[in-house]
């Protein structure tokens, strides 16, 4: 985070040359009033400023100060309707704030300082935002709640938060004892010199082995909390367009780049647990090995397939499990992870055998976590369209000039 507010001048610069000669000839000049209250242009810079190093949407000058506008609105009517706020609260809300970027108050303002930002525009900010947090949930909490039989009938229906979707690209480069130092120097080298998708795309078809390189190594979406959390971890820090660091899951090197990020069609939190089966072939990654994992792709369409395959093979062949994903080792994760039912990958081997991995399918058993979280996200979704709609009776009564 400091190395990210440090390197936003050149945008703040940028920012600034958008304010016009008399907004900075008067910065306490009021660019608008909210009912016979002034915001002074000097505040809307200063906001203009802080959505900028936060890389925020609303970062110009216009777009600040309609969001004060509506801030100002919003601290009238809780202030209205009796809504305190004691200084320790305030102090915690900052706390808060600044620990999304793994910064105390102290050391985030520091950083909003270096770069031409008040500490009275962190505060305001967070200020007011708890301000009309608890004015709403205050006014329309009760009407809000929903009831068991609604979050039972939204679980029916598949409804929720829990399932954000990303669409990556990979890069798997495999690992054995001959070429770890190799391999890894490749990965490294890689991660730092690919750069944009169609780059990737050559990388992914030259080095990769997983089965999307002949794809330039896209896949389709993947549910975020089937990833590996190594993987999950990091793709929350990317932009699309955006490589990882390589990860090393053991049997194979990963490298993954973000092509997009799907919240919009979101399910409710599950206990998820996976059910596949695992054909080990003798010969780890040799092309004798991968030519008997073709020739057995050929053969089965679907994992109960597989017994008739495993007859008279010697015990421990064929391993056929229902297991949490939570429960699943990080690289048998991350593969079945990508799988549809009956797909199959043949890139982790273990102790000399290659390992044909088959998914079976997924089993979704909604938890008492599930429903709580399910019945929180309806209050608030609830709640914003109230907030939304109540603003916009709060500016078609207000006085704004």
């Amino acid at each position: 985070m400091r190395q990210f507010l440090a390197s936003c001048g050149i945008a703040l610069t940028l920012a600034l040359a958008t304010v016009t000669g008399a907004e900075a000839q008067q910065p306490f000049a009021a660019a608008a009033t909210v009912n016979g209250q002034a915001i002074t242009n000097y505040q809307v810079q200063q906001r203009a400023q802080f959505f900028t190093l936060l890389r925020a949407p609303n970062a110009d000058f216009e777009s600040a100060k309609d969001v004060l506008v509506n801030e100002t609105l919003q601290l009238q009517a809780a202030r209205e309707a009796g809504v305190t706020l004691t200084p320790d609260e305030l102090d915690q809300g900052m706390v808060e704030f600044a620990g999304r970027a793994n910064l105390t108050p102290d050391e985030f303002v520091a950083a909003l300082e270096q770069n031409g930002v008040a500490p009275e525009t962190f505060r305001d900010f967070v200020r007011n935002g708890i301000y009309w947090r608890r004015f709403v949930q205050q006014r329309f909490g009760p009407q809000s709640r929903p009831s068991d039989g609604e979050v039972e009938r939204a679980l029916a229906r598949g409804d929720g938060s829990g399932g954000v979707r990303v669409l990556l690209s990979e890069i798997a480069l495999p690992l054995t004892p001959e070429n770890q130092a190799e391999t890894q120097a490749l990965a490294q080298r890689l991660s730092e010199t690919i750069v944009g998708q169609a780059a990737f795309e050559r990388a992914a078809r030259t080095y990769s082995r997983a089965r999307s390189a002949g794809a330039g190594g896209r896949l389709n979406y993947v549910p975020l909390n089937e990833l590996a959390p190594q993987i999950a971890s990091q793709v929350l820090t990317l932009a699309p367009g955006e490589v990882s660091e390589p990860v090393n899951f053991g049997s194979f090197i990963g490298l993954f780049l973000l092509r997009d990020l799907d919240e919009s069609a979101a399910r409710a939190p599950e206990s998820l647990s996976i059910d596949y089966a695992e054909y080990l072939i003798p010969g780890g990654r040799t092309p004798e090995a991968l030519a008997e994992a073709q020739r057995l792709r050929d053969r089965v369409d679907v994992c109960d397939d597989l017994y008739g395959v495993a007859k008279g093979a010697p015990e421990g062949t064929l391993i056929r499990e229902v297991r949490a994903t939570a429960d699943l080792p990080a690289d048998l994760r991350q593969e079945l992870a990508k799988l549809d039912e009956g797909e199959v990958s043949t890139l982790l081997t273990r102790g000399g055998f290659l390992r044909f991995v088959m998914m079976c399918g997924r089993v979704s058993e909604p938890s008492e976590e599930a429903f709580q979280a399910l019945g929180q996200q309806l209050l608030n979704q609830r709640l914003t369209g109230y907030a939304e709609g109540y603003l916009e009776e709060l500016r078609a009564d207000a006085i704004i000039e």
